[in-house]
């Protein structure tokens, strides 16, 4: 007898970001929210629900370019419920402006980019600062994968995420290999009954090669050619 597997579950794709704005210290802020739902795993570089878990949405929040708050995790958890959103989630901070964000897609993955680039630098830099706290990022790369990943596999999708920007960065003549304080979320499907779950992502695997092109002209599409 042939084993009947149940059906597999949809899951909806990471949604277009919802655009918010607020006023703080008299100044006018914006911020995206992306409404995952459940039925989401993410990995994320991220000060609010950074690591690798379930969560159910992503918020990318402009903070002003003098701020001082030293609370950062508290403060997007308070903006996250205040748009409403519910259960756990991933909260990213930038100076950028998040409401010029970029947005590519490729079979079936979309990378959704912010970008300020005026603080910048390569990784391995000789005699940079290490102690105390450094200004909110300016590169924040959210990426969605229709698909389930391993534990592995997301975190290999993170190196190829990076990989992607740094060859968008080199090839708009930045001198980079991105900013003090990039951060990355990558979000990908629970696996249902039966269900297969992929373990890799790198660039050359069928979904790291889709996610690095969408990452690639995402980042390609949000800085400034020199």
């Amino acid at each position: 007898m042939t084993a009947v597997l149940p059906p597999l579950r949809t899951v909806r794709p990471l949604p277009p970001p919802r655009r918010l704005t607020r006023v703080e210290d008299g100044e006018l802020l914006h911020a995206l929210l992306w409404s995952a739902g459940p039925g989401h795993r993410m990995i994320s570089s991220a000060v609010l629900g950074g690591g690798i878990g379930e969560r159910s949405w992503v918020l990318n929040a402009q903070v002003s370019h003098g701020y001082r708050r030293t609370d950062p995790d508290r403060h997007l958890a308070g903006l996250a419920d205040a748009a409403g959103a519910r259960g756990p989630g991933v909260g990213l901070m930038t100076a950028a402006d998040v409401s010029a964000y970029t947005h590519a897609h490729d079979e079936g993955t979309d990378a959704f980019v912010t970008a300020g680039i005026d603080v910048r630098g390569w990784a391995a830099a000789p005699g940079t600062n290490t102690g105390g706290p450094q200004a909110p990022g300016t590169i924040n790369i959210v990426v969605a994968v229709p698909v389930p990943l391993s534990d592995a596999a997301l975190v290999n999708a993170v190196a190829t995420v990076t990989e992607a920007k740094v060859q968008a960065l080199v090839e708009a003549g930045l001198d980079c290999s991105g900013t003090p304080t990039d951060a990355v979320c990558v979000t990908a499907r629970t696996p249902g009954p039966g269900e297969e779950t992929h373990a890799f992502a790198g660039p050359r695997s069928l979904w790291g090669a889709r996610l690095a092109r969408a990452v690639h002209r995402a980042v390609r599409a949000a800085v400034p050619a020199m």
